[in-house]
């Protein structure tokens, strides 16, 4: 039942999210290709200079869970049933929709962004794996 479920909702789900990292939040094309490449401390500094908890929480929070779902990939393809092969799957994904937003300059390439997301990913790894062994009828 989750299975088919989420095959269904999965396409849909993923064009929405692409249309946010391109042209969702009131986006539009910048002057510059915009490049983040400071690990981890690019997102510190966010959250230090950060006016509200809110933005915090729809920014970083937002780059982790909205990713979760990409944890449940081995439901369609059994390959990514690996959770090393879902990470390189994945992570050559998100850099090539990064590199996207930087030369089409309608976001910026953060290296941030690519640890957060599959961050994200791995713990909808994690969420499948748990949901698979505690209701293996639903997810038939």
């Amino acid at each position: 039942m989750l299975k088919k479920s989420y095959k269904v909702v999965i396409l849909p789900y993923t064009i929405l999210l692409l249309y946010l990292m391109f042209f969702g939040m009131g986006r539009k094309q910048s002057e510059d290709n915009l490049l983040t490449i400071e690990p981890v401390f690019s997102t510190i500094n966010f959250i230090k200079g950060s006016i509200s908890w809110k933005d915090i929480i729809i920014i970083v929070g937002g780059n982790i869970i909205m990713f979760i779902p990409f944890g449940f990939l081995g439901w369609i393809f059994p390959k990514l049933n690996d959770l090393k092969t879902l990470l390189i799957t994945f992570v050559s994904a998100i850099i090539i929709i990064e590199a996207l937003q930087y030369f089409s300059r309608l976001g910026i390439f953060e290296v941030d962004d690519v640890l957060l997301n599959t961050f994200g990913v791995f713990l909808g790894f994690l969420m499948k794996k748990i949901i698979e062994k505690r209701f293996k009828n639903w997810t038939i």
